[in-house]
């Protein structure tokens, strides 16, 4: 069976979400995978505890003595906290014991407790973190979402084979179309950067696009964007913004006498719907991709839904084999060059 570690201690509601999610997650398993809640196991047992036929689920306890916040310095943190929940994690898929890793904590200790304990696939330059973001008819992926500012265009080229993989695999998509962010459609459009990968891409066996404005995002023109992670974080930051403004500015436009209460009645539950594709809970979390392993990146405020799906992302990348495939794709792209 799939036994999928997590990070009980990490995020903002932990561990109570954490625990509720992987409850849920757990309970809808239907034998395809087990949970393994790794943190304080005094808390943990606490907060299993609270809920109702948790036993028979698949719901297992590791303990770890040690916790790194979310305000700390990564690197410091993960010298001087060994037994710290998301270096256990880690360690016991490094070891076999379990398949994937998800974890609402310190993002800058989970990429690098990845990277040390997991390693780099072997030829992956740097590995990435990639996004959903919605579109008019859909979901996109974006790649890279603010794991590396800056980018040869060789990496960039990588973050595509990854993203492709990733989104066929998991979105059931054969052959998913790629495209380059850049401020003009032209091959000559942008900065050196992206102008030296174009004629990159173009030789892969992608299904590449070419290049694609901000403004084609939300429209569907690629499933996977490809961008440096400072372009691709900034755009996530304003993509958050804008559905937290969103409910705000409709309230203030419409008004507060009688007319505007009624019609914000009426009109709130197609809007509330319509801003569900802006919820990252929707989503899961943002895989880490192109290490020796399954690693996903739930958001900091992490609520009991966003880890279950979070946990059901997780599975999904270790069943279709992501990582492998990542692995036989980048060695293919070497002996190409």
């Amino acid at each position: 069976m799939i036994r999928i570690a997590v990070d009980a201690m990490g995020g903002d509601k932990a561990p109570e979400a954490i625990v509720s999610g992987a409850i849920e997650a757990a309970r809808i398993a239907k034998g395809r995978f087990e949970v393994v809640l790794v943190g304080d196991e005094e808390k943990i047992e606490a907060c299993l505890q609270q809920h109702r036929f948790v036993k028979g689920c698949p719901v297992s306890v590791a303990h770890a003595s040690e916790c790194i916040e979310m305000n700390e310095s990564p690197a410091k943190a993960l010298r001087k906290k060994p037994d710290s929940s998301i270096a256990v994690a880690m360690g016991m898929h490094s070891q076999g014991k379990v398949n994937a890793v998800v974890s609402a904590g310190n993002t800058g200790a989970v990429l690098g407790s990845a990277l040390f304990t997991l390693k780099r696939i072997e030829g992956v330059l740097r590995p990435a973190v990639g996004s959903f973001l919605p579109h008019e008819d859909g979901v996109c992926f974006l790649i890279d979402a603010g794991s590396n500012v800056d980018c040869k265009p060789e990496q960039l080229v990588q973050f595509g084979i990854m993203g492709s993989i990733f989104f066929k695999h998991v979105m059931d998509i054969e052959m998913p179309r790629v495209g380059l962010l850049n401020i003009g459609e032209e091959p000559g459009k942008g900065n050196e950067q992206v102008q030296a990968a174009y004629p990159l891409f173009e030789k892969t066996s992608m299904n590449f696009v070419g290049n694609i404005e901000g403004r084609d995002i939300l429209s569907g023109q690629a499933d996977v964007i490809v961008c440096d992670g400072f372009v691709g974080n900034t755009l996530i930051k304003f993509g958050e913004s804008l559905a937290r403004m969103l409910p705000f500015r409709l309230r203030r436009t419409i008004g507060t006498n009688i007319a505007g209460l009624v019609g914000h009645f009426l009109i709130q539950p197609k809007f509330s719907k319509m801003l569900k594709i802006f919820d990252y809970q929707e989503y899961g979390g943002a895989p880490l991709l192109g290490v020796k392993g399954n690693c996903i990146i739930a958001h900091g405020r992490s609520t009991p839904r966003a880890i279950r799906t979070a946990i059901a992302e997780a599975w999904k990348m270790v069943n279709e084999n992501v990582a492998s495939h990542i692995a036989e794709q980048i060695h293919n792209l070497k002996g190409d060059e």
